[in-house]
């Protein structure tokens, strides 16, 4: 059988592959019958660990993509004459094909932002309308930690976001895809900028950090899960095989495996900034405090670099383009990529 040879590149840390001790987990639990839909010993392991990272109270259930969870768990704490408030950069808005309109029939609201971040102030333009039958109902405030600009929220940000949504009967969700990495750049444990900083509902992912597949529905709260079930089964989102979800869990918390990863994307991150800073013709757009680079590119720069380094644009009108590390980014992947760089940004100083 012939083998394509995919070539390496910074195109997301969804194109990683998994981790060998994901993998090895994985095939531990291959063996032998076990009862299907999480009713199964993995399954009540890998709850009692998020109970240990986020505290007593929480109730998880596992889904199969980020998607599923993000949607999925506004359904799970809304109701369709709501309204959920958003960064015009997030997941939500940009990149879950209409998923949270359709599946939970909200409108979603969405603020401007420079570097993916929302703070109070800019919340208040939606901040009216309550018990006016005419107007949907600001019901739940979602936030990305880290942000789609791989900014990152400190634990005393996201506490006056949970304050000021709690004062207006509101509801605080975190899409916590690379939320390892945002823990690793913190040094923080998770529970303390999630369940300490009021935080309702969280979206915890691991497949952008060395997993194969399979996200986390948390509720921090008591009373917020009470339906979830029968929503994430009428969502499709009920593993019958569950235990090769929640297995994978059990491993990505098994000596700290996912601050291994992420400590690693993000040490690459800072590793590959440090080189771009210093090209001229480059210009780095955000902070960069998790596995994500923003920079502006000159386009046909990029577009001859693309060809054997693949990544995405973000702004095409300002030649913004994205880079993401991962956690098998190697420091060989970053010379190369530099040196190609500097080569073709040469070649265009010489015409």
């Amino acid at each position: 059988m012939n083998k394509q040879k995919v070539k390496r590149g910074f195109a997301s840390d969804n194109n990683a592959g998994v981790h060998p001790d994901i993998m090895k987990m994985l095939v531990s639990v291959n063996t032998g019958h076990t009862i299907g839909y999480g009713s199964d010993p993995y399954t009540e392991q890998a709850k009692q660990l998020f109970k240990e990272h986020l505290g007593s109270f929480t109730e998880t259930f596992f889904v199969f993509t980020g998607t599923a969870a993000n949607v999925l768990c506004l359904s799970g704490v809304t109701r369709p004459w709501n309204s959920v408030i958003t960064a015009f950069t997030a997941h939500l808005e940009q990149d879950e094909c209409g998923a949270p309109e359709k599946f939970t029939g909200c409108k979603v609201l969405t603020v401007d932002t420079n570097d993916g971040k929302i703070n109070t102030d800019l919340l208040l333009k939606h901040m009216h309308g309550f018990d006016f039958e005419h107007h949907s109902q600001p019901k739940v405030l979602s936030i990305t930690q880290p942000t789609e600009m791989g900014t990152i929220y400190s634990p005393g940000e996201i506490k006056n976001l949970a304050d000021f949504t709690h004062e207006n009967g509101m509801l605080l969700h975190m899409d916590g895809a690379r939320i390892a990495n945002a823990s690793v750049s913190l040094d923080l444990p998770f529970k303390s900028f999630t369940t300490d900083s009021g935080v309702d509902v969280l979206s915890f992912g691991g497949t952008k950090n060395g997993m194969m597949y399979g996200e986390a529905v948390c509720f921090l709260k008591p009373g917020l899960s009470n339906d979830f079930k029968y929503i994430r089964k009428q969502g499709m989102q009920l593993a019958s095989k569950m235990r090769f979800i929640s297995a994978q869990y059990i491993a990505y918390f098994h000596n700290d495996l996912w601050k291994k990863c992420a400590s690693h994307s993000n040490a690459m991150a800072k590793l590959l900034a440090d080189k771009l800073v210093h090209l001229d013709g480059i210009k780095i757009t955000q902070q960069v405090q998790a596995n994500g680079i923003f920079l502006i590119i000159p386009h046909d720069v990029a577009e001859r670099v693309r060809q054997q380094y693949f990544f995405y644009p973000w702004d095409e009108k300002i030649s913004e383009y994205r880079l993401m590390t991962s956690w098998d980014t190697t420091e060989e992947d970053i010379e190369k990529f530099v040196a190609l760089l500097k080569e073709e940004l040469k070649k265009r100083l010489q015409k």
